[in-house]
């Protein structure tokens, strides 16, 4: 795939260099504010190949190109603009009100109605985790795949190779909360790197031998809870000194100051404050599968979908991680990826249905990266603009996700689904059962509900 191609054609487009006012990327899409948008944008820009799909929010152009090619194109479309531009990087800048086109999709009308602060909230805090997904897929894998090694040869776990894997495996866990301080303080306007040494602070194997009145402090406690509660304050004091103390003084005694005063804070009262939280997180989740069974797979895995349309599936980042955190494992992402299994099966029936050339086309081109996990193609070029194919694969999501939760399957890995996460589960045939029955089930569902082929209406 030619990065550069990709990104010279997405660049003529929406270009010139001073109608994009910001580029950014994630894990699967090229992410830009647009002060105009030009006629005709998204269509033209889903005739380039190698563009999976698009997704214009009304602030937000995002081009879903897929992991890997989305890192790519960026840095080739971010050159372009620079040369452009006489070698001026574009910065960040939220846009002031950027011209709509005309026929937005649903998903871009749901998310401009629910914009509301307690969902920008929940995305400010998931976009804490996102720089750490590529570690926890590297940490999850080779832990998964070193599992299935070892069921099938109990004897290589003595070897030094395996016990060097199994530490490279966990090496996410070990350096986690010192990147989650970090990325916080980052967020929230403070020093990075206060953020960072403060996450460390509350982690350090040191509190292990250290008593304060007649409590025994425990290293890490809280987790990653009280990593975001601490570095939060450490921004929230040091933008509150920078103020208070003189220039000449600031590059001194800011630093120190908040870290004298955000630290014994974090021990005496974030730390016991986070740990209550995590453990009320970590047993609701782990209570809800195991009492809930079936039931809770069923109904987790059927609204999935529907919550990513609200904005609402942010808040489920910081529980995964914590879960990750506390028991190496997520018994949530098992069946929630369901939905994308359910979103595969109906597709497929879309595609044995319909009539429609050019609707066929996008599903054949789609369904391959929608069972390796990525399904923004699926829901953005075919279920959700069908309707009834949508509901159908929150059907087939449900069912997978009843599987999922009846055998407590989870996984160690975040930020993967489809087929690429059954490396990282406990219960690998047992994954790999539930989207074969998410993907029957969205495929019976979509096919008994029907829905109005295009074709139909030339």
């Amino acid at each position: 795939m030619n990065h550069e191609l990709i990104a010279q054609e997405i660049y003529e487009i929406v270009g010139p260099a001073g109608n994009i006012r910001s580029v950014t990327h994630c894990m699967t899409r090229l992410r830009l504010y647009l002060v105009q948008r030009p006629d005709n944008m998204e269509s033209n820009l889903q005739k380039i190949a190698g563009v999976l799909g698009v997704n214009d929010t009304g602030d937000e152009l995002q081009i879903i190109l897929g992991p890997g090619t989305a890192a790519s194109v960026t840095d080739c479309f971010t050159s372009i603009i620079d040369k452009a531009a006489g070698d001026t990087a574009v910065q960040p800048a939220a846009p002031e009100k950027p011209q709509i086109g005309d026929g937005k999709a649903l998903h871009a009308q749901i998310r401009a109605k629910n914009a509301t602060p307690v969902k920008l909230f929940f995305k400010r805090i998931a976009s804490i985790f996102m720089p750490l997904i590529p570690a926890f897929i590297a940490c999850g894998l080779t832990t998964g795949l070193l599992s299935i090694a070892a069921k099938i040869d109990p004897s290589i776990t003595t070897a030094a190779w395996f016990q060097l894997g199994a530490v490279a495996g966990n090496v996410v866990f070990w350096s986690m909360n010192l990147f989650i301080g970090y990325n916080t303080a980052k967020e929230f306007g403070g020093s990075p790197i206060l953020g960072g040494i403060l996450g460390g602070l509350i982690s350090h194997p040191g509190l292990a031998a250290i008593t304060l009145g007649d409590t025994q402090l425990v290293p890490g406690r809280g987790g990653v809870i009280s990593v975001l509660l601490v570095a939060a304050l450490g921004a929230l004091i040091e933008k509150r000194l920078q103020r208070l103390i003189p220039d000449m003084f600031s590059l001194f005694l800011v630093p120190l100051l908040t870290f004298l005063i955000a630290g014994p804070i974090a021990i005496c009262v974030l730390q016991p404050l986070g740990g209550l939280i995590a453990t009320t997180i970590g047993t609701a989740a782990t209570a809800a599968v195991q009492h809930g069974g079936a039931l809770t797979g069923f109904v987790l895995g059927g609204l999935w979908l529907p919550l990513v349309m609200l904005g609402i599936h942010q808040a489920f980042t910081p529980i995964h991680v914590e879960l990750l955190s506390q028991y190496g494992m997520t018994i949530l992402l098992p069946i929630l990826a369901m939905a994308g299994a359910g979103q595969v099966g109906a597709s497929f029936a879309v595609f044995c249905k319909t009539k429609n050339a050019h609707l066929k086309k996008t599903v054949a081109s789609a369904l391959p990266v929608g069972i390796m996990g990525i399904g923004e193609p699926l829901i953005y070029g075919v279920t959700l603009p069908l309707g009834k194919p949508f509901l159908a694969a929150c059907i087939g999501g449900a069912f997978g996700g009843a599987v999922q939760a009846a055998f407590a399957v989870g996984a160690s890995a975040l930020g993967i689904s489809g087929l690429p996460l059954a490396a990282t589960t406990n219960h690998v045939l047992i994954y790999l059962l539930g989207v074969l029955t998410a993907y029957v089930a969205g495929f019976i569902a979509a096919w008994l509900l029907g829905f109005d082929d295009p074709a139909d209406e030339a």
